[in-house]
């Protein structure tokens, strides 16, 4: 059973004039991203097709997933009634594809491909947290609310899949942070740069993946506040196996925060180069 339902949401609260507009291409791209979890399932039931017990949690995932995506659909519909979510979606699964002619982990191991997917909720758990509570528009603060939750959830399933696989598998620590940092690394892929294209920019405009992952970067980066970074490598180095003192992690989450604002001006500065 999902822990809420899509009817749930307060639509009648819906406020246009409190959306900001920069948000809503961010709500866009979030929406098929999110729904695509549908491809990411088939892969995580090849790689764990031995494993009966993980294939059923993985479809509650997936559930949960699917229903983030539909609900930032309606939402951004309502904020754009010009927008077709399904038609967006439906591009976006033509356009960008994973591999899923595989019965073995890209992470190499089975514990490695787990903490590749607990890195992806660390990143939308803390990403909803600080969209819900950057916005002002209510339904849109309440839906970012209710999927970070889910996110955070979905960072415990994976966390403990990977406990469970840690012991046949004998990462080390070290092991552990690569394949952490790597993932983290290709949030700024084709993924997020692809589904901004297909859900903002024009149809038959030509993809440039540097425009588009720095038109979605620019906005998201700054969301970010230090208390949603302190939160994230909290998370990051509980996956990893690493649990410094709290003066080292003040020291870290200082660091980490002072990298994504010269990483959001760094993109700012190649859109005005792109423009």
């Amino acid at each position: 059973m999902k822990h809420w339902d899509m009817e749930q949401i307060k639509w009648d609260r819906f406020d246009p004039s409190l959306i900001d507009p920069k948000i809503v291409p961010l709500i866009k791209a979030a929406s098929v991203v999110e729904r695509n979890s549908v491809d990411y399932t088939v892969y995580l039931n090849n790689v764990f097709e031995h494993d009966a017990q993980l294939m059923q949690l993985f479809q509650q995932w997936e559930m949960e997933e699917v229903q983030h995506g539909e609900v930032l659909g309606r939402w951004a519909m309502m904020a754009d009634p010009s927008w077709n979510y399904q038609k967006s979606f439906d591009r976006f699964k033509e356009f960008y594809k994973i591999d899923l002619d595989t019965n073995s982990s890209i992470r190499g191991s089975h514990a490695g491909e787990f903490i590749a997917r607990a890195m992806v909720e660390v990143g939308t758990s803390s990403y909803y947290s600080a969209l819900a509570d950057y916005v002002k528009e209510p339904v849109l603060k309440e839906i970012c609310r209710k999927i970070a939750g889910d996110e955070f959830r979905h960072y415990k399933l994976f966390y403990d899949c990977m406990r469970r696989y840690l012991p046949q598998d004998n990462l080390s620590k070290w092991a552990r942070a690569k394949i952490a940092i790597g993932r983290i690394v290709e949030s700024q892929d084709d993924e997020l740069a692809s589904a901004f294209h297909i859900t903002n920019e024009p149809e038959g405009m030509p993809y440039n993946h540097k425009r588009c992952i720095a038109l979605y970067m620019v906005k998201a980066m700054s969301l970010y506040q230090r208390h949603h970074v302190a939160r994230v490598m909290n998370m990051v180095f509980k996956a990893i196996g690493w649990m410094p003192s709290m003066k080292l992690q003040k020291i870290l989450a200082r660091i980490m925060m002072h990298i994504i604002k010269f990483q959001q001006k760094s993109y700012a500065k190649q859109i005005s180069g792109l423009v």
